[in-house]
């Protein structure tokens, strides 16, 4: 009788911490959302955030209407489950824990991909990819896997997700950001046409950047460890899923200060996940020497991962999704054939005899590996396949990308109608916006080359200050430029004026207006009243270079056929002499006004 009531005590117990657990992982959201805010640029934060909150509630729908029931529906053949409306139709005895928890993993594959095709992605067609990956490439191969499916009937291993979650996201993120292309000003290319220069494109708040990582981490005890069905089990998972991050992240710090001399920030907060993800497929398995080991590799594997995106296939993955999600998802699920060891709770893995199957490492031989290797060949392939043709059509129909200049400007404004996901800090151009100009602004020319010369001028207005001070005043043949702009268009003017070969300058933030309105944007729909539009001051010494190249440069980059698209001043740069009287010496001061 006493054992009666502790297996129901236990059953409940486990079956408690089974939903706490699915609200660790949907708390894993919020981590995602941050670290993906964190590590792209400001004017792209609201959008960032918003495809976040969208990802759990497209694919809420999806698995509702069809991924659940392909799932863990009825099996079919070993490749698919029966669709059905069991949620609907039969309410009373539907498995809602069950329905919750592979809910809120379903949407963590489909919020992988945002980050590796962050900052250039339309919106409408991120939504629609989002609920082709919950619905249909999602549940198919996690059926396979943990729905009866065929590869779990061959003895393919893969507790928590290594293969069926973060590979799977990570195959998709790699083939998406490829078919984007990168972001504009990522690489830079010679004349014809090689890239011969990777650009970074820090993020611009790595503070958030690690409260998500620390958010994941919490979030992924429950992503490992919610399926456990003991305290043993449970123990366990929770030590390997500690160990492995955390070595990732020591190897990964140890290797960056050798090889760039300085330990690398962010990267190290990529190989803190990166060790998550790995030790997910065997963390039930595994001991602790294997937990080191997985996690060390893990951390070697996503700086690699990061340099050959780069340096190699270049493919622009803002946040390293591919680097931590796909290549350390494969290490992962390998490292089951290599690793698993049967002195863990509840050790499980056997042949069809019975005998348990070991890792390579601990004598068993390449059986298990075998397995795993082709469980994770055949998924990658379907993932491979299905994700290709998906983007292949929303690029023919709705477009995968938004156009160069909603992307310079940033998709929280041209895609949401957001001036900045930080009002009040002014760390964004709010004048992207369509801002209402007094009605002579046009000039009815919007190319530069077609332009006539007082069209050019009105547009981007040129100031010069002469020194007029005859005696003790020389000039030195210098200019100092100063060009006021909008935020939007200072990586154009930068780049221009660097080819031109003006390698120093300043760059700061400033608030100002002229002859603009306003700006229509809205905030809950209420209209913002905007009265000064921050601006960016860049300021240049010029001497070698003639002064009217640097002008023509910029006014060129600026123009887009209104007047205040711009202003320049033009200063020359003078020696003072100051005779003293009854001394000799002479005191020479460059001076700007």
């Amino acid at each position: 009788m006493n054992d009666e009531i502790m297996s129901v005590i236990q059953e409940n117990v486990y079956g408690v911490w089974f939903l706490i657990g699915a609200a660790l992982v949907f708390w894993m959201q919020a981590g995602f959302a941050m670290v993906e805010a964190g590590f792209t640029r400001a004017k792209n934060t609201g959008n960032i955030l918003m495809k976040n909150l969208m990802d759990f509630c497209i694919g809420t729908v999806m698995f509702i209407l069809i991924g659940f029931s392909l799932f863990l529906g009825e099996d079919w053949m070993g490749i698919i489950g029966k669709p059905g409306f069991d949620i609907f139709t039969s309410y009373d005895s539907f498995d809602w824990s069950n329905f919750v928890f592979n809910l809120v993993f379903c949407a963590t594959t489909a919020t992988i991909v945002s980050g590796a095709m962050a900052e250039r992605t339309r919106f409408i067609s991120y939504c629609v990819y989002s609920a082709v990956i919950s619905a249909i490439i999602y549940p198919v191969e996690a059926h396979w896997t943990w729905g009866g499916g065929w590869l779990a009937q061959i003895g393919f291993h893969d507790f928590a997700g290594s293969n069926c979650i973060h590979m799977v996201g990570g195959i998709c993120a790699l083939i998406g950001a490829a078919m984007l292309g990168p972001r504009i000003g990522k690489f830079t290319k010679d004349k014809d046409g090689k890239i011969v220069k990777v650009n970074a494109f820090p993020g611009h708040n790595l503070a958030l950047g690690e409260l998500g990582v620390f958010i994941l981490w919490l979030g992924w005890y429950g992503f490992n460890g919610a399926a456990a069905t003991n305290l043993g089990q449970l123990g366990s998972i929770f030590l390997t899923t500690t160990i492995a991050p955390a070595i990732a992240t020591m190897v990964c710090m140890i290797f960056t200060w050798v090889r760039y001399k300085k330990p690398d920030i962010s990267m190290c907060l990529n190989a803190s996940l990166a060790g998550l993800v790995a030790i997910t497929a065997p963390c039930d398995v595994v001991d602790t020497w294997g937990a080191v080991v997985i996690g060390a590799v893990s951390g070697l594997i996503v700086v690699f991962g990061v340099w050959f995106c780069d340096n190699v296939i270049h493919v622009d993955d803002p946040v390293g999704a591919v680097a931590v999600h796909m290549c350390n998802g494969i290490w992962g699920t390998i490292a089951v054939g290599l690793f698993a060891t049967d002195v863990t709770p509840t050790y499980a893995l056997a042949d069809a005899a019975g005998n348990p199957m070991l890792g390579l490492f601990y004598g068993g031989g390449l059986k298990l590996l075998g397995i795993q290797v082709i469980g994770m060949l055949a998924t990658a392939a379907w993932t491979a396949i299905t994700i290709f043709i998906t983007f292949k059509v929303i690029d023919a129909t709705l477009k995968l990308r938004v156009t160069a200049e909603e992307e310079i400007v940033g998709l929280d404004i041209s895609e949401h109608g957001l001036a900045s996901a930080y009002a009040g800090f002014s760390i964004m151009d709010t004048n992207g916006l369509n801002v209402d100009a007094n009605e002579n602004t046009d000039l009815g020319v919007d190319e530069y080359d077609k332009a006539s010369d007082f069209q050019k001028d009105a547009a981007v207005k040129v100031i010069r200050e002469q020194h007029l001070s005859p005696q003790g005043v020389y000039d030195t043949g210098m200019h100092k430029v100063s060009i006021i702009c909008k935020l939007s268009k200072f990586d154009l003017l930068k780049r221009e004026l660097n080819n031109l070969g003006v390698t120093g300058m300043t760059m700061t933030q400033v608030m100002g207006c002229g002859i603009q309105k306003g700006s229509p944007e809205r905030y809950r729909g209420a209209v913002v009243d905007a009265t000064l539009f921050p601006k960016v001051k860049v300021e240049v010494i010029v001497s070698t270079i003639p002064v009217e190249k640097v002008i023509e440069t910029a006014k060129k980059a600026l123009y887009t056929g209104h007047i205040g698209d711009g202003k320049i001043f033009v200063y020359n740069v003078t020696k003072v002499v100051k005779v003293r009287t009854g001394e000799e010496n002479i005191e020479a001061l460059a001076d700007v006004e």
